[in-house]
C-alpha cells in the first residue's frame, strides 16, 4: 500500500471594501459571473451537476495560471452563508496532475475596525511527490482575483 504524503496549508488574507455576504454571494451562488471581473484570469464556470450554491454541486473552472488555459472540476463540499464560508474540492483537471487532493476554502469575515472585510483563502493539497513546487503563484493568483472581485462589486453599488 501506498504511502500518503503530507498535507500542506497555505493561506492568505485580503482586504476588500465589499461586505462579507456580497462576496461570499459570488462564489455561492454567482460563480458563472466571476469571469465577467477578471477575464484575464477566469475564462468561465459552468454548473456540471447540482445547483449552484449548494453541497455536492459539481462545476467546471476554465482559468488562465501562469500564463496557461487550465481546467479544474471542482466539488463544493461545504457551504456556509451565515460564516460566508465555501469549500471547494479539485477532483479533475490541471492540478490533478501535480497534486493527490486539492481543497480550497473561502472565508470572508467582517473587518474588526472600519469598514470592509478580509477574504481568507486556505489551499490544503497533498502532492503527488516531493518535487512538485508548493503553489506559491495560485495563492497570488487568488489574491489577485479577490481584488478584481471586489473592484467589480465596488462599481455595482
Amino acid at each position: 500500500m501506498a504511502s500518503s504524503g503530507p498535507v500542506h496549508k497555505m493561506e492568505v488574507d485580503v482586504e476588500i471594501k465589499a461586505s462579507p455576504e456580497q462576496f461570499h454571494d459570488m462564489f455561492a451562488n454567482k460563480p458563472h459571473h466571476v469571469h465577467h471581473t477578471c477575464y484575464d484570469k477566469i475564462q468561465g464556470c459552468e454548473l456540471h451537476e447540482g445547483e449552484w450554491g449548494k453541497v455536492g454541486t459539481v462545476v467546471n473552472w476554465s482559468y488562465v495560471h501562469d500564463g496557461k488555459a487550465k481546467k479544474a472540476k471542482e466539488v463544493i463540499e461545504a457551504v456556509d452563508p451565515e460564516k460566508n464560508l465555501i469549500t471547494f474540492r479539485v477532483v479533475e483537471g490541471d492540478l490533478m496532475e501535480e497534486y493527490k487532493s486539492f481543497v480550497i476554502t473561502i472565508q470572508v469575515s467582517p473587518k474588526s475596525e472600519g469598514s470592509g472585510s478580509v477574504v481568507h483563502w486556505t489551499l490544503e493539497y497533498e502532492k503527488l511527490h516531493e518535487e512538485i513546487d508548493h503553489p506559491e503563484t495560485l495563492l497570488e493568483f487568488v489574491r489577485d482575483v479577490s481584488k478584481d472581485i471586489d473592484t467589480h462589486l465596488a462599481q455595482q453599488n
